[in-house]
């Protein structure tokens, strides 16, 4: 049994998952029922695609939920231009928080200069918004080695970033492990973590908590909630 579960109501494990549904596939009836679930179960946010943002913004207005935004998914390879001109569009059409995908190819050749660049851009746009928007920076975990990582969850923190995110949950590597969010923590101290990708019950999901995450982005958020109630 998790330490956590002890200690944590059903409502407070509901405030720390972002509801998710990014297949290309969802349709407009999907994205409401999505906004209309979160704000039964009192989820933290729903995070969704860009083309979303405005009609998740207008379903959720006057409730707590925040509208979470994804740049540059799945690949993280856009210019720094690009994601830029992303997450400003995503927050003007409504985003309270922004995921946006870190760029691989600079974690594994270590280039600490176009990541650092790029995340400063990035979140330069956010925090320069009143209330400030959140960012959150993916660095796809499971394709990483523990150096790369490290690397990266270093990066992240030393440019003030306000979470670290472990996956995507599309890519074929695979999503969250405890492992690394115990190693995300430990090297991005100043940052939050968000553990996503792969996480379907509630087991998990506290297993995540106790590890040192604090939030959980899933797309089985009402899943791991009525397990998590059934004891």
């Amino acid at each position: 049994m998790s330490n956590i579960e002890h200690r944590i109501s059903s409502e407070e494990l509901a405030g720390r998952i972002d509801h998710t549904l990014l297949a290309a596939t969802a349709t407009s009836e999907q994205i409401k029922q999505l906004c209309q679930e979160a704000k039964e179960y009192g989820f933290c946010a729903v995070s969704i695609n860009p083309r979303w943002i405005p009609l998740a913004a207008e379903e959720l207005h006057g409730s707590k939920v925040k509208v979470g935004g994804v740049v540059s998914l799945p690949l993280g390879a856009d210019t720094t231009k690009i994601k830029i001109a992303q997450a400003q569009d995503a927050i003007f059409d409504g985003a309270d928080e922004i995921d946006m995908v870190a760029d691989l190819a600079a974690i594994i050749e270590g280039d600490s200069i176009y990541l650092s660049n790029q995340i400063q851009a990035v979140l330069k746009v956010c925090h320069s918004m009143r209330p400030k928007v959140l960012l959150k920076v993916i660095i796809e975990s499971a394709a990483l080695t523990n150096d790369q990582k490290i690397f990266a969850c270093q990066i992240a923190d030393k440019c003030g970033v306000d979470f670290v995110k472990t996956s995507t949950g599309m890519n074929p590597a695979g999503g969250a492990t405890i492992e690394d969010i115990k190693l995300m923590k430990e090297a991005a101290p100043n940052c939050k973590i968000k553990a996503a990708g792969g996480i379907r019950t509630a087991k998990q999901a506290l297993d995540m908590l106790d590890a040192g995450a604090d939030r959980i982005g899933t797309s089985s958020g009402i899943q791991i909630i009525e397990q998590f109630k059934a004891g």
